[in-house]
């Protein structure tokens, strides 16, 4: 596992690139190409958590539900 530094310097990198549209990606010599943004999203979720796992913190994601007869 890379240190917390390397993750952060990472994302950065994969944030900016997804901002800018392009499917490569370059960093420390090593070249990633993208198919997707989706594909994208799924890195950058991936550097989200090993970045709050080397924090200590946990994420933690909620989804409520509210439903209604309308009437």
């Amino acid at each position: 596992m890379a240190d917390l530094a390397t993750l952060k310097l990472r994302r950065e990198a994969l944030t900016s690139q997804r901002a800018s549209g392009v499917a490569r990606l370059s960093y420390d010599g090593k070249t990633v190409d993208y198919r997707s943004v989706a594909e994208i999203d799924r890195a950058i979720e991936a550097l989200d958590r090993e970045i709050a796992a080397a924090e200590g913190r946990r994420i933690v994601r909620q989804v409520r539900v509210a439903t209604a007869k309308g009437l």
